[in-house]
């Protein structure tokens, strides 16, 4: 199939479904403007005092940093806090809700990405599972205790030196506070607020019988490949059909459908169709 039929047919799937699982790694964040991390020059060109300490992303989004240079950890997760706040989630993602109100149907959010954007576009808290965190959440470092509160911080930072001028600090015992996420390497992180998101999708699926189910899988890679294999369990197990809209890692076997192309020209077209 070419594109455009491609595109027909996953506006089929879409129209004939009573659910849809929206399952989204960072390509999603693409097209909102958010940068792409993919490799290191793509990291370094969105960070470039990066490039020259000759960091990777790998070794920039690690939790060593809040133990040895909390200022310099904070340099990171504050400059991404703020871009994220800044940034206006792109089109697709009020797309994919008008689908959810125009053909009834059921839905739940599966991410890998740590914006919170799926709720900022007006997606239910309850139905989002984010399973990495989310950078607006935080913990404390040493883990003194379970609490998981939200980020409400105005980090300030010197984008040359990447250090923050200020670091969160606990709630409770007012040491170093960090982001709720699970970085590389990564022993302090707390699963909690995830794991309830966790149940609840499982508790999703479990409850589906035999719904027919679509699943729409935006911008995720082979690299760290859960989301991948979250949408091909459900294909498995609950004979979901899968749309994957990935531009450089496409492939899907058959029923399912691979879209070589970006989140928002992808899910425009689709509308398109669907609308027409």
């Amino acid at each position: 199939m070419d594109y455009k039929e491609k595109v027909k047919a996953a506006a089929d799937i879409i129209k004939n479904s009573e659910v849809v699982v929206v399952a989204t790694g960072a390509g999603m964040g693409v097209d909102s403007g958010l940068p792409d991390f993919r490799g290191n020059r793509g990291f370094w060109k969105a960070y470039p005092p990066y490039e020259r300490l000759g960091l990777s992303f790998i070794e920039a989004a690690n939790p060593a940093h809040f133990e040895r240079d909390p200022a310099f950890g904070w340099g990171f997760y504050g400059h991404r806090l703020e871009m994220y706040r800044k940034t206006v989630p792109h089109n697709g993602f009020y797309l994919i809700l008008g689908w959810i109100k125009q053909f009834g149907m059921d839905y739940f959010v599966v991410t890998s990405n740590v914006d919170g954007h799926f709720q900022k576009a007006g997606f239910s808290e309850e139905k989002v599972y984010e399973i990495h965190g989310s950078i607006h959440y935080l913990q404390c470092l040493n883990a003194c205790t379970s609490n998981i509160w939200k980020n409400n911080e105005k980090i300030e930072v010197d984008t040359e030196s990447m250090r923050a001028r200020n670091v969160p600090k606990c709630i409770n015992c007012h040491a170093v506070a960090r982001p709720n996420i699970l970085m590389f390497g990564d022993f302090s992180w707390l699963p909690y607020r995830s794991h309830e998101q966790s149940e609840r999708f499982d508790d999703f699926l479990s409850n589906l019988n035999n719904s027919k189910i679509a699943v729409i899988e935006i911008g995720a890679g082979t690299a760290i490949p859960s989301i991948r294999h979250t949408s091909e369990r459900i294909h498995r197990s609950l004979n979901a059909e899968i749309i994957r809209i990935n531009p450089r890692e496409p492939e899907i076997k058959k029923p399912n459908i691979g879209i070589a192309e970006g989140s928002l020209k992808t899910l425009s077209d689709i509308d398109e169709v669907l609308n027409d």
